[in-house]
């Protein structure tokens, strides 16, 4: 990868594990920090990046976007199997964890921070010296667990309540909790923002105890990866600038509607599908 200034500020910062995806026709990039770093940047932010991973991933699609790298042997793998019950997934490689003294001191003022774990890599708080506007958090990688073959399952987030305090907004999946709607529930009443998003079913976002569901459009689905990921980088983007939660909602739910059309990282939301779901929203 090219040498980028990485002492330059920029509005959004993902922290966490690319991803070495071994799709049916080969390895591809992947993980949240990949998709949600993209559709930050298709939405006008500077974006910057602290993952980890290995030689044999190439972050190609990322070459354009500041990032540091904590050196690792080898990059977080993840085998995605689909079936009509739903999507069965195996980890099958570890990146080297993730410490935040590597963040530079400018991007610890960043104004939008996003923690977007895959693999439990790293601490769900934010340690002070830390001072961004809003704090969003994906937080899967913290409710996963995987057994002797790598097939993994949803787990209770431990340590939850500290990074629950610290974030502006979650976005979790219904999948990271396994349908548990008790646990959404105890969830929502613990932070100030969560937002629940359920394939193509759409989302649901809790807010001052209230509770609204956004419907997703009918797409042709050909890819369903990485669509929570578009989802999340819209909502805490279109958050931090609007205030408005319930906008956000459906604004993200309207633009990764389209990533299901494409495949992969083709997915990020185009000039053409941005313009036209802000306008479908402020109609």
């Amino acid at each position: 990868m090219p040498s980028l200034v990485l002492s330059e500020p920029v509005d959004y910062l993902v922290v966490g594990h690319v991803a070495h995806d071994l799709a049916p026709k080969g390895p591809r990039l992947g993980g949240t920090v990949s998709y949600s770093a993209l559709t930050a940047r298709a939405l006008g932010l500077r974006v910057g990046v602290v993952t980890a991973f290995g030689p044999e991933t190439s972050l190609e699609p990322l070459k354009d976007i500041p990032l540091i790298s904590i050196e690792s042997p080898q990059s977080t793998t993840f085998e995605n199997i689909y079936t009509e019950h739903g999507r069965v997934q195996y980890l099958r490689a570890q990146a080297s964890p993730i410490d935040f003294n590597r963040v530079p001191e400018t991007w610890r003022r960043t104004p939008l921070i996003h923690l977007a774990p895959i693999a439990n890599e790293m601490d769900s708080d934010l340690p002070e010296g830390f001072s961004p506007t809003l704090l969003g958090i994906s937080p899967q990688g913290w409710m996963r667990q995987w057994d002797s073959e790598g097939r993994v399952s949803p787990r209770a987030w431990i340590d939850a309540e500290a990074a629950l305090r610290q974030a502006g907004a979650v976005v979790m999946s219904r999948e990271d909790v396994d349908g548990d709607d008790e646990l959404i529930e105890h969830l929502a009443h613990q932070t100030r923002v969560l937002a629940v998003t359920e394939g193509a079913g759409g989302s649901v976002l809790y807010w001052h105890g209230d509770r609204r569901r956004f419907r997703a459009p009918r797409m042709a689905e050909v890819d369903a990866t990485g669509a929570g990921d578009v989802y999340a980088a819209a909502f805490f983007v279109r958050l931090s600038t609007t205030h408005d939660p319930w906008e956000a909602a459906r604004f993200a739910t309207l633009l990764a509607s389209h990533t299901v059309t494409r495949v992969g990282l083709d997915g990020i939301p185009t000039a053409e599908e941005i313009r036209d779901c802000m306008m479908e929203v402020l109609q």
